[in-house]
């Protein structure tokens, strides 16, 4: 009985060491605002636009491996000399530019619409 209470004494004092010692900077430290100064530098850009800019750059990224990817198929097809294995591989690189130029043409318009929707302004 004697090492319960002990043991029930033990774990209250480490409740409370830890709970004043986690609440203890919270106090020392709390403020009422929390405004930024006025000569601040920060960007006050919304995340929609971060996302939107990000989005246009990952697309243009998309549609210059497609356009590079293309360019190397026709490569391919021309240096294929009548070799109906190099011609089929030339064939489906070209397929796989022409899907990816589209992808990217396509997920670009697609992120223009959302963005005008988000902002209600219409990008010049």
């Amino acid at each position: 009985m004697k090492n319960k209470i002990l043991l029930n004494a033990k774990r209250a004092v480490v409740v409370a060491v830890t709970a004043a010692s986690l609440l203890a900077p919270a106090v020392a430290l709390g403020q009422w605002t929390t405004a930024l100064p006025a000569t601040s530098n920060l960007a006050t850009t919304s995340v929609a636009v971060i996302i939107s800019t990000v989005m246009q750059w990952l697309l243009y990224i998309i549609g210059t491996i497609a356009v590079i990817t293309f360019i190397i198929a026709g490569i391919m097809y021309l240096t294929a000399a009548g070799d109906e294995d190099q011609i089929g591989k030339a064939k489906k690189a070209m397929v796989y530019g022409i899907v990816g130029i589209a992808v990217a043409l396509i997920g670009l318009i697609i992120v223009n619409v959302v963005d005008t929707m988000l902002r209600g302004t219409v990008q010049k």
